[in-house]
Order: structure tokens, then sequence, then C-alpha cells
């Protein structure tokens, strides 16, 4: 036995794991890979539940270390093996338990990996997957003791393939992606104002007039993909609110008396199902039983957001039968949440015949809602809180909407359960985990995965790994190598802003643009609907603010180098100030980034030419050029020990702001790390 050091896993050497793993021993010595992959199984009806994802994992390894013998090669009980695989029996995707622990343990002579069931077998082998070191011809994995199990049972990605449509090679792919970092549950969003995007037999309208959609056999088959990896698929419908494609379908459904098509918006509309109809229930019911018989897993999304009841009120249909059933307020006005509640209760009562649960955005809650609906906070902790209060199972997806393109860490560092949570013990056992949330108005099958890779990686790890695990810098580390292993697995999330980075170069040298590209972000939140362009589901997502990252990591980056500055002139006494290795070094990192970005807007200038589809971002490309003009005198300054005049702080403080103004639905994303090292 090999001597091992045990590690707390907030303070861990994490090398290349995301999630942290519950405990980590890290050991002296390797398992070399030498020319074959041998592995033995133990378990009930192994073949069918694992042999397709370790011949996977076989031919993974194999494109890895360009070494064709490293495919998997299943062995009988007693013979010689690299892995052996012991699990107790099959796991049943759905239980909230303890099925997702595994124990993996490398040494020289081997790998094993044990779990009660076959789905901490999956987790254990994306664990595997991550300790592979490729180092020239040597590959090998690192000794190690890993013990790991999640925090939370419940760790989502929202897909909306609703507002664009997400063919299933981008969901496959997306699965693999989840299925990498532990995510363990799909919720598909699958009908809005735009479209009603499954097959249906019995309601045949509903998916005709939003265009493309799955087929029933499809919604089939990326059921038993997900499943595969261990991955629950739970479909959201979305009602009363966000159906103006149903009512395209099928009139009777409106509140209002009018026609509608599908949206060709993405603003929210305010059109809502009349809850009044009898007609209504026994259309929802139809489609109901056709869609819970799709879907295996016993919960289901019914939605039930962003409705302001603004239809309700202009019925007079509406407001009568209101008026006769007890929906008026004392002062005469709907009580639009009473409503929807009687709306949500009948739906409860078809999803519970259909031998489902329940999950609805945090809305929904309300006195009467049976504890038996599960609440999804999305508008903040108060949805979550009270849900939990009122004996709801609930989810958080506020904080975790990855369409904001707000920073990973912003994420990283939101728990479900902070220390503070005002919930006693058993109503914090309530909180299940959380979803990432992907919403896709401006996210197509193109962009999508470069909108929620790696970034969707640092909600796992906070949905998966103890609430102590929380080194930021380590976490940004760790995620630009899950980047690359994604990358692995055929995720196109570099690839793809690339590719569209250089059709906008049109054959010209793409470095100048990739180069003003990488320290943009698009806007934050929902401002990109409200900067002078229409955008509609037809429009096409070609633009630079499209190829910009989510997040950019030069930008990044180049922070971290300006607080390292800072820290530096705090501690070192100005006469030994850069006289260092490391100070010099920084100084040298900072005085090259800034003259590339200096330099970049001349080169840029062909691209920019006006009439080109570039020209809107050439504010933005002068900008970079004279604040980077402008950090270049700060360092020098800094350098030689000088204190800036107040006409150069003046000047400093104006460019800082006029770089603010955002372009083209894009911002400077490395204006707030210049402002700090210009204020030096």
């Amino acid at each position: 036995m090999y001597p091992l050091v045990a590690q707390n896993p907030a303070l861990a050497d994490t090398r290349g794991l995301l999630p942290v793993p519950t405990t980590v021993q890290w050991g002296q010595s390797r398992l070399t890979l030498k020319g074959h992959w041998r592995v033995r199984l133990q378990g009930p009806q192994a073949d069918s539940a694992l042999r397709p994802v370790l011949t996977e994992f076989g031919t993974w390894l194999s494109q890895q270390t360009s070494d064709k013998r490293l495919t998997t090669q299943f062995v009988a009980a007693g013979a010689p093996a690299d892995l052996t695989i012991a699990y107790g029996r099959l796991g049943q995707l759905a239980t909230l338990g303890d099925e997702e622990m595994y124990s993996l343990r490398v040494t020289p002579m081997g790998i094993s990996l044990s779990a009660n069931t076959h789905r901490g077998i999956l987790h254990g082998l994306a664990t595997l997957r991550q300790l592979l070191n490729t180092e020239k011809k040597d590959y090998h994995f690192p000794e190690v003791d890993i013990a790991d199990s999640p925090r939370f049972p419940w760790r989502g990605l929202l897909i909306d393939a609703a507002r664009h449509f997400m063919p299933l090679p981008v969901l496959k792919r997306n699965l693999d992606g989840m299925a990498a970092v532990k995510l363990n549950v799909l919720h598909w969003h699958l009908s809005d104002d735009q479209a009603f995007r499954v097959e249906s037999k019995v309601l045949p309208r509903l998916h005709q007039v939003g265009g493309q959609f799955y087929t029933q056999a499809q919604v089939r088959e990326v059921v038993r993909y997900a499943a595969q990896r261990g991955i629950r698929v739970i479909p959201e419908f979305d009602m009363p609110g966000h159906t103006t494609s149903w009512m395209a379908a099928y009139p009777e459904l409106a509140s209002i008396d009018s026609t509608y098509g599908p949206a060709q918006t993405w603003r929210t509309l305010n059109i809502a199902l009349d809850p009044t109809k009898e007609t209504t229930y026994q259309l929802i019911d139809k489609m109901l039983g056709e869609m819970t018989a799709l879907f295996p897993d016993p919960y289901f999304h019914i939605g039930g957001d962003e409705n302001d009841g603004r239809q309700w009120r202009r019925s007079p249909r509406v407001m009568a039968w209101a008026k006769e059933n007890g929906f008026l307020k004392t002062n005469g006005q709907l009580d639009k949440h009473a409503l929807q509640t009687h709306f949500n209760r009948r739906i409860l009562q078809f999803v519970t015949k259909y031998q489902k649960r329940m999950v609805g955005w945090d809305e929904i809650l309300g006195p009467g809602l049976p504890e038996d609906a599960v609440i999804q906070s999305w508008r903040g902790r108060k949805g979550l809180y009270d849900a939990a209060k009122q004996g709801h199972a609930a989810l958080l997806s506020n904080g975790y909407y990855l369409d904001l393109n707000l920073s990973a860490a912003s994420s990283y560092l939101n728990d479900p359960v902070p220390a503070d949570a005002p919930l006693t013990a058993s109503q914090k056992s309530l909180i299940l985990g959380g979803e990432a949330t992907m919403w896709s108005e401006f996210a197509d099958s193109v962009i999508i995965e470069s909108r929620i890779w790696p970034r969707a990686a640092a909600v796992a790890e906070r949905l998966w790994s103890a609430s102590d695990v929380r080194d930021v810098p380590d976490m940004y580390r760790r995620l630009g190598v899950v980047s690359a292993e994604l990358e692995t697995l055929g995720l196109r999330h570099r690839k793809a802003p690339e590719q569209l980075l250089a059709q906008l170069a049109g054959g010209r040298d793409v470095a100048p643009l990739r180069t003003l590209a990488g320290v943009l972000e698009p806007v934050k939140e929902y401002k990109r609907h409200f900067q002078g362009f229409t955008y509609t589901p037809s429009t096409p997502l070609t633009r630079l603010v499209d190829a910009a990252p989510a997040e950019s990591e030069a930008a990044r980056q180049f922070g971290v180098a300006v607080e390292g500055l800072s820290q530096y002139l705090e501690l070192a006494p100005a006469a030994e100030r850069f006289k260092g290795a490391s100070s010099k070094a920084l100084l040298a990192f900072l005085n090259a980034q800034l003259r590339t970005w200096e330099s970049n807007d001349q080169k840029l200038q062909p691209l920019l030419l006006k009439g080109s589809s570039l020209w809107e971002y050439a504010p933005l490309s002068t900008q970079l050029r004279l604040l980077s003009t402008l950090g270049l005198e700060r360092l020098q300054m800094l350098e030689k020990g000088q204190k800036p005049s107040a006409a150069w702080q003046a000047t400093a403080l104006k460019q800082l702001d006029a770089a603010k103004a955002p372009a083209g639905q894009a911002e400077l994303a490395v204006v707030s790390h210049l402002r700090k090292l210009l204020t030096l």
C-alpha cells in the first residue's frame, strides 16, 4: 500500500477535478497505461447498464492518448484488469437518495470503482476522465483515493428549445457535458409563445403552427440518451401564460376573443389561457395525457410564470365568471393570484391523474396549493424560503441564469442554502438543489453551447460539492481545464464562436477581430432587448456580440493581474518596488497585454470600414485603444514612482466613463479593471 495524504476539501489539491469530491487522498505514484484497457464488471445486468458507456470511455481514452490499443476490452472475473467496477444494483433515476455516491481508488496496480448503484459508477467514470494525465507519450492516472457523493440530489440545466429550436445533436452534446460535471436533470423547456415543440397526435395543430418540432420518437431518443448518462429529463409546458402558440393553434383557448399567430417577438406578451372555460381544461387534459406518457420521470413542469392577469381583467367573460365564483377582491378588482391558483389546482388534478408530481415557477406558490407541488424559484430567495416554510420541496434558479451573461463567480458563490438561511433543519432538507437556466432568446443552436459552457460547470460544483468549497481563483483555474475536456467530448463552445469570427472576417486575418471579441461581452441581464435593435425569432445571431464570450477570460485574467499589482503596491516599500522577479513578471504581463490592445485598433480598421457588418463595433475598438494607452502611461508612472497630475486623472476618468457605453449590444469587459489600474 502506498502512503496517501488526506486533504480538507476546502483546501484540497483539486488538480483538474470539478466538482471537488467529498474527500480526496492523493498518493505519490501512478497507474501508467501500457497498451491495454481491460475492464472487469461486477454487478447485476452490467451489460445493459454500463457496457455502452464503458465502450465510449475506452474510445475516448484511445483518442486522447492516440493509442488505438486503449479501447475497452471486457474481461471475465478473475482475469487481470486495469479497471474493476462493482456495484450493488441498478439505480432509479428519480430516486433522491444515496444512489449517486461512489468510491474510486487508483493504485499502480489498477483502478477500482465501486458504488451502491450504477448511477454512482457513471459519476466515478466522469471523475476518472478528469484524472487522466497526458505528458508527451506518458499516459497515466495519478494514485488517489476518492469517496464522493452530492450535496444536493437535484442538479439541473434548463435548455429552452421553444424560442430557438435545438436539434438532437445539440441536445446530445449538452447531455454529454452535463454528465461530465455530474449535472443530473435536463429541464427541457418545450413550449412558449413562439412554438410548441413536441409532435402531438391528439392535438396536431399545436406543433404544426410553430415550425420545427421533435417527433415523439426523437423525444424518446433524447430521454434514452440522457438515461444512459444518469440524467433525468423533465419537460416543461408553460401555462397559463407563455401560450400564444397554443392559441394560434386552438383559438378557443384564448381569454379574449381574438386570433393569434405564434409570437414574433421576445417580449413578455401577458397573453393567457382562459381559466374559466371547461373546454380549456378538456384540451389541456388531452395534451397532458399524451405528453406525460412520453416522459417517464415522475416530475412534470407546468411553468406558471409571468402572467400578470391583464387579459383576464380585460375579458368581460372572465370578469363575470370571477364575480360569480368569488375571485374578486373587496374593491371589485380581480384577484389574479387566486384565479391562477384555481387554474393550478385544476392542472394539478390532471398531473396527479397521470401519476406525475407537479413542478412550477415560484408564481404558483400561494394559499391552497397542495404541498406535493415543487416550487422553482427564479425571482429571488424569498420564493425559495417561503416554499420550504410552507412545506414544499423547492429548487433555486435565481442567480443561475446563464443567459444574463453574468460571471461564473456570481453563480459559484450563490448557495441554495447559505449558513444564514432563515430555515429550520427540516425546512432546509426540502431544498432539493437547483438549476442553471439557458433561455434562448439570444442563443440559437449554433452559439448556445458557448453560452452554457463552461460557466454551467461552476453551478454544477456549487450543487455537488461541500458548501465550504468556495475558492474562486481555483474554480476558474479548473474551469479552464474542464472547458478543454468538454472539447474532447465534442462540445462546440469554443469552435462555434471561432467559426463565426472567421465568417465575419470574410477571408481577412481574423486575429485582430479575435483580440477585440476576446475583451467584449454581451450586455448584461435583459438590456439587449432595449438597445435599438429589434430581434425576432428569425433574426440571425451572427454579429460580433454573438461571437463574444459570455464572460471574457482575457478581461478576467487582466483583472487578476491588476488586483495583484494593487496588493503588491500596498505591501512593497517604495524604494524596493519592481526589483523582484515576480513583480517584474507582473509588470511585463500588464504591459504586454496593454500594448496588444493598443495596437489592435489599427490592425482592425480594414474590417471596420463603414458599410461592413462590423462598423457598429468601431467605437469599442477605439475606446480599447485609448484606455490601453492610458494604462501604459500609468504603468510607466508606477514604475518610476510618479503620481499622475490632476489633469491626467481627469482625462482618464472621462475616458473611462465614455468607454462604458455599449455598442452593437456588446460592452468592453475590461473597463472596470482598467479603472482600477488608472486610479492606483
